[in-house]
């Protein structure tokens, strides 16, 4: 069977500088396109692809948001993130959240293809010169416990998550879920009890740990702890 490829990125030159690459490496490969993250849940409805590439900074996400999305939803799908953001700490991070590799929008098509065809085989790839951060590097744990809670979320719990970092309250995201407010609470209740937190405010400032601005800086900034 031809190998079954997921791109998903807001720039249509970039779409396309991709999909030239996956075909250098697989002729024959079956290859779709998506422009958001919510196109790449719809195409990954009751199916996986061999592969999804996927750029981090995609239009309503924020930080690590659309990674996780997708990986909610299908936890054993592979996905390498192609991305401009090189900063180590936000590389480091992609891979704790379960990204197969990590591939520079800066590298030429051969390299591209190189890569490609690295993830396919098993391989994790990574920028070269790349370094992750020191284990000891205080909020490293902290990190990967708050990636293994955010996994046990369902998709559903995810974007009341995601709605409560926006600051709505229950009636308005019942509404935009087109659920009772009653169901609503009883998603909150979850959250809280698979992050391990006591208020929705204490979730929201966990959360904040997956945004690139805090991940780039090394933790959240005196001001976001105390919002």
């Amino acid at each position: 069977m031809a190998a079954s490829f997921l791109i998903v990125d807001d720039h249509p030159l970039f779409r396309e500088a991709l999909r030239l690459a996956i075909e250098t490496a697989y002729p024959d490969a079956v290859i779709q396109e998506g422009s958001s993250i919510k196109a790449a849940k719809d195409a990954m409805a009751g199916k996986s692809f061999d592969l999804v590439l996927l750029d981090l900074s995609m239009p309503g996400t924020k930080g690590f948001d659309g990674l996780l999305e997708i990986r909610t939803l299908n936890p054993k799908q592979p996905i390498v993130i192609v991305s401009g953001l090189e900063d180590p700490r936000i590389i480091h991070e992609a891979m704790t959240y379960g990204a197969a590799g990590f591939i520079s929008k800066s590298v030429r098509k051969p390299e591209l293809s190189e890569a490609i065809r690295d993830v396919m085989n098993g391989l994790v790839y990574l920028p070269r010169g790349y370094e992750p951060p020191r284990a000891e590097v205080p909020g490293d744990k902290k990190t990967m416990d708050l990636a293994t809670r955010l996994g046990t979320l369902t998709p559903q719990q995810l974007r009341v998550l995601q709605m409560l970092r926006q600051g709505r309250l229950n009636k308005q995201i019942a509404f935009e879920l087109d659920v009772g407010e009653t169901t609503v609470k009883a998603h909150v209740s979850e959250i809280l009890r698979k992050l391990n937190v006591s208020s929705r405010t204490q979730a929201v400032i966990e959360v904040a740990r997956i945004d690139f601005d805090q991940v780039a800086s090394g933790g959240m900034n005196e001001d976001a702890k105390h919002r």
